[in-house]
């Protein structure tokens, strides 16, 4: 890369790090411009993936009070993303990405559609619950592990379908559920750069700065993504899904 466009990178990782840290589709910003200062996209994935680690982990760090008691959901659910990340590593490696192509884009549409309706569909769920799980149980803990597997394959809106299944299953105000998407996106984001440290090609000068600018924006997200109101917030998030639906499915 030159100069300008390393700048032109970090400059797309501030902007991804502080989308991830409020609603979590920075990877349409980022892969975008790595592909664009010609890098493979393939290997572009992989780079962007292991730069937004950082971003990930400041993001996580900002929602910190919201976080408070949610340790022990967060340790049950961990392992879905972690295992997630894995399979969907894989096949980004190994699978023809045609499938996703379909796939992806009714996956984001939906988590948008329970997103809108989470409040509602929330009280309908516990009416119906006989035992409510504080956790999610069995159902959350396999949706989970499926946005693991979209997360670990590609990742540009893994935190809309997180929030979307978080939202649904839990009794909690949109904030801290935001604040558990950026732990778990977390858990994804760092279990796939592992992975693809050992088993695939990347581009290090890539890393290095997208790591650099998302750090800094996932500190400035998540100042900011604290003081947006629910229904604010929730407008943000669909926002932002269908542009990454029309981003997949048009290019």
């Amino acid at each position: 890369m030159t100069v300008w466009e390393a700048v032109a990178v970090f400059g797309a990782g501030v902007a991804a790090g502080a989308i991830n840290a409020v609603v979590g589709s920075g990877s349409l910003i980022t892969f975008p411009t790595l592909v664009a200062v010609g890098i493979d996209p393939v290997v572009a994935n992989v780079s962007n993936n292991i730069g937004l680690v950082p971003g990930s982990f400041t993001g996580a760090y900002g929602y910190r009070a919201e976080l408070a008691g949610q340790r022990e959901r967060l340790l049950r659910l961990g392992p879905a993303s972690a295992i997630g990340s894995l399979i969907g590593g894989i096949l980004l490696l190994f699978l023809d990405p045609r499938v996703f192509q379909v796939v992806v884009p009714v996956l984001i549409g939906l988590a948008c559609v329970l997103v809108v309706v989470q409040p509602k569909l929330n009280g309908w769920l516990s009416a119906r619950r006989k035992n409510d799980d504080p956790h999610g149980g069995v159902l959350l803990w396999l949706g989970v592990l499926g946005a693991g597997i979209y997360g670990g394959y590609f990742g540009a809106a893994q935190g809309v379908l997180l929030i979307g299944l978080l939202g649904s299953f839990l009794t909690e105000p949109l904030q801290r559920v935001n604040a558990a998407k950026n732990v778990l996106s977390l858990i994804v984001n760092g279990t796939a750069a592992v992975l693809f440290v050992f088993i695939a090609h990347v581009d290090w000068w890539a890393v290095l700065a997208v790591a650099l600018g998302a750090t800094v924006g996932g500190f400035v997200g998540a100042k900011v993504g604290r003081r947006i109101p629910a229904p604010v917030l929730r407008g943000i998030i669909v926002c932002v899904g269908i542009v990454a639906i029309i981003k997949l499915v048009y290019g």
